[in-house]
């Protein structure tokens, strides 16, 4: 029987499992230099160590969500630390390009498996709306907060021992967390997936297209955005995510019954996942830039900026934000939240060439930290509000695939627009660190549009049907 305290010491290793995957799509970023030089790798192949991840990642996450809700939600996240954990071994060991990115590759797959049913596990565990806003709140300030804390540790693991602990870092961890989740964790077996079988075709079909999707994205600057390439990859996804449509609504047991997009929290959640991915992605992955090409940060002094933010965000999630959405519901945290995020993103805006950090960076990193402490929380519990306790897997697959492809998709088109708008600018004569900033403007005012439209969404669309504030339990809860 699960007790009270063992239900939240299991929240705890699953946040240690989700800090550790999270933590490992952006540890790499500070220490690629140091990976590029001892590995030998050239300018454009040193992308794959991101890449492979992100690819397998991406690609992986519904199959993995729904193998959870089939084959059992522990059984599928014990499957993914250990080839996690094992993989992280592989990279830290490589000496070898080709040898580091399949590991990384293995990486991501196992991150996949592990990340798509941990909200699973977690909403299994808390069954009541006030316990759950609570345990959504830690789930959430990890996962909204260790692409920041990965920068830190990347910085201080590179200058302090090597890159390769980046990597080795993870293995106590793994162990550790698979260990404790054997005793923690409960082995259920959903009754109502005994005796169905896998839907192996639409599995094929949407990993296909994820995947051929997430690699147009990621090589979109390199190759081009209207090459034959991209435009067939691209076309290419949209073949196959046709096909799994017509799949899916023909099987007798569908990999992703497409019934759940016509829940409105679940639909509007994932909506909103995806322009607030692209939002943070602007804030996360522009402003290290502009910290470090044009005011000279170092890598650790890139990844020190970020402790405000993170500090702050923390402060939210961990308590501020579950009491917050106990007393006003979920519209008002997340209209709040991305408000103040899309006002840090202007701010980023006016950021000159020889900014300081007091009032150039620090306002904003402030801003932003509020921000996604206070929405993060109510998006995901938006999303897994309406959906039924045997869909959890699938859900929390779907809302992950979101956040992934809104942010990989988001990245990518302000890289390509800040790309644009520095060559315009040095053709007509500016120089090189003015031209860097005015491309990196034009992507923050980018990512303050997405993140307005997120808040528009997410206050207009959500229902509250099922989820009530003040503390009160919802009928399908309190039953």
């Amino acid at each position: 029987m699960t007790t009270d305290r063992t239900r939240w010491y299991a929240l705890y290793v699953l946040c240690a499992a989700s800090l550790m995957i999270v933590l490992d799509a952006t540890i790499v970023n500070v220490a690629l230099p140091s990976i590029r030089q001892d590995l030998h790798f050239t300018a454009s192949s040193l992308a794959w160590v991101v890449n492979a991840y992100l690819l397998t990642y991406g690609g992986f996450l519904l199959l993995g969500g729904r193998l959870g809700d089939l084959l059992g939600h522990r059984n599928l996240f014990l499957g993914g630390i250990v080839l996690f954990t094992l993989a992280s071994l592989a990279c830290g060991l490589a000496t070898t390009q080709g040898f580091l990115i399949a590991a990384r590759a293995v990486q991501g797959l196992g991150g996949a498996t592990a990340s798509a049913v941990s909200l699973s596990l977690m909403m299994n565990l808390f069954t009541s709306v006030g316990d759950r806003a609570k345990a959504m709140g830690v789930f959430g300030f990890v996962a909204a907060g260790g692409g920041s804390i990965g920068v830190l540790l990347g910085g201080i693991l590179t200058d302090v021992l090597n890159w390769h602990w980046i990597f080795l870092v993870n293995v106590p961890i793994g162990v550790v967390v698979c260990v404790v989740s054997w005793t923690l964790l409960p082995a259920t077996r959903p009754a109502s997936a005994t005796g169905r079988r896998i839907d192996v075709a639409g599995a094929v079909t949407v990993t296909a297209a994820l995947m051929l999707a997430v690699y147009a994205i990621v090589n979109g600057n390199k190759d081009g955005w209207t090459s034959a390439q991209t435009l067939g990859l691209l076309g290419g996804a949209v073949a196959l995510l046709g096909a799994f449509l017509v799949i899916e609504s023909r099987v007798a047991a569908p990999l992703v019954p497409l019934r759940l997009f016509r829940l409105r929290n679940v639909a509007t959640a994932n909506v909103v996942g995806v322009l607030w991915a692209a939002a943070m992605f602007a804030w996360f992955f522009l402003s290290a830039l502009y910290l470090q090409l044009v005011l000279h940060y170092s890598p650790l002094k890139v990844g020190l900026s970020f402790l405000p933010g993170n500090l702050i965000m923390g402060v939210f999630a961990l308590g501020l934000s579950a009491k917050i959405v106990m007393k006003f519901g979920l519209r008002a945290p997340i209209g709040i939240g991305l408000g103040l995020a899309a006002v840090g993103l202007l701010l980023f805006v006016r950021a000159p060439v020889d900014g300081s950090f007091v009032v150039d960076v620090l306002p904003s990193m402030v801003l932003l930290g509020l921000g996604a402490g206070l929405a993060f929380n109510p998006v995901l519990l938006a999303a897994m509000n309406d959906v039924d306790q045997s869909e959890s897997g699938l859900a929390s697959g779907v809302v992950n695939t979101s956040f992934m492809m809104g942010g990989a998709l988001g990245l990518a088109v302000l890289a390509s627009v800040a790309a644009s708008r520095t060559h315009s600018l040095e053709r007509s004569g500016e120089g090189r660190l003015a031209a860097l900033t005015g491309g990196y403007h034009v992507s923050f005012f980018l990512g303050a549009i997405f993140a307005v439209l997120a808040a528009a969404l997410g206050t207009t669309l959500l229902r509250t049907r099922g989820f009530q504030p003040h503390g009160e339990p919802a009928a399908a809860d309190a039953a």
